[in-house]
């Protein structure tokens, strides 16, 4: 079963490898949960790979914006030498190109907005390095607004350069992924977008009572604008006793197509990012969620609407 996955955090551990000098393992061939070896064989569609960045480390370089690009760089490194099986991708031609020619389509997005620290100009340069998601908060407060994650701050909305950040976001294509954000950030992006925006690797709340995921009301919302929320594999996120199985997982999929319809729903591992004891350990096994949701009844329609074929509608309108 073809796969797209809107979320992975592999890239940071290529240049956790990176700043110790070791330069052995590649987006191409690598010892954790997701590389672009595995991904062919696996017949994947496409990987997002998110430049993430932990607001409150120490730089590597002289700031998190300047680590943000060099990430990208050792991305399009690990890539040469590939060309025949996989390539980036920076729009749904892009995609459909390399469909066409058989290849794996592979995404640059950003985890943590504050990277842009109040220089709208920074958009910009990140789009033209092939950023095209940005995850706007991580589970820090920054220029563009606040976490889900911290009490105090859950109503509290975009700030002033967030607005800013998202009209240009919107005017370059780069999609606005509201996983992390606040509730009242979530509000403001849904009131005030003009494009389709994404929860790229969020679960139901309903289901498992974590601030990470999404509201019934969200959910809606997100379908409502045409978009999508990434199934995240992490135990925290699926279940209230922390564990990660299938059976999990199929609850938040039954209940957010449920709640938000067939086409709200995709795939967003975040897989390099969860730890624990994984029931789908690796994109190698992915083809344990199509064969569970089978026997589960859902419907060949939905099974493929839910691995691959939301996420190419939402690029379809997204960016056309």
């Amino acid at each position: 079963m073809r796969i797209i996955d809107f979320h992975c955090d592999t890239l940071m551990k290529m240049y956790d490898l990176h700043k110790v000098g070791d330069d052995s393992q590649s987006v191409w061939k690598n010892e954790c949960q997701i590389d672009v070896q595995r991904l062919v064989e696996a017949g994947y569609g496409a990987q997002f790979f998110a430049c993430y960045l932990w607001w409150e480390d120490k730089p590597f370089l002289a700031s998190h914006y300047e680590d943000a690009l060099n990430m990208a760089d050792i991305f399009y490194k690990g890539l040469q030498g590939h060309e025949k099986q996989a390539a980036f991708a920076g729009s749904y031609t892009e995609y459909l190109k390399n469909k066409e020619e058989g290849k794996v389509s592979c995404f640059l997005t950003v985890e943590e907005g504050g990277i842009l620290e109040n220089k709208i100009e920074r958009l910009d340069t990140l789009h033209k390095k092939g950023i095209r998601m940005i995850t706007l908060t991580w589970n820090y407060e920054n220029c563009l607004g606040y976490p889900g994650c911290i009490p105090e701050a859950r109503d509290k909305g975009l700030k002033p350069f967030g607005f800013e950040a998202l009209e240009r976001m919107e005017e370059l294509g780069i999609i606005a992924d509201v996983s992390h954000l606040s509730d009242g950030g979530f509000e403001d992006i849904y009131r005030h977008c003009k494009r389709p925006f994404i929860a790229s690797h969020s679960d139901a709340r309903a289901v498992c009572a974590h601030n990470r995921n999404l509201t019934d009301d969200m959910l809606k919302k997100l379908a409502d604008k045409g978009g999508v929320t990434g199934l995240n594999f992490c135990g925290d996120f699926l279940s209230p006793d922390g564990k990660c199985t299938i059976d999990a997982m199929l609850r938040h999929i039954r209940h957010m197509i449920n709640v938000g319809g067939r086409e709200v729903v995709a795939i967003g591992t975040d897989f390099d990012g969860v730890e624990g004891e994984l029931e789908i350990a690796g994109c190698q096994y992915m083809d344990k969620l199509p064969e569970a949701m089978e026997k589960a009844g859902f419907t060949i329609g939905e099974i493929e609407d839910v691995c691959f074929r939301n996420a190419e509608k939402f690029m379809e309108r997204y960016w056309g």
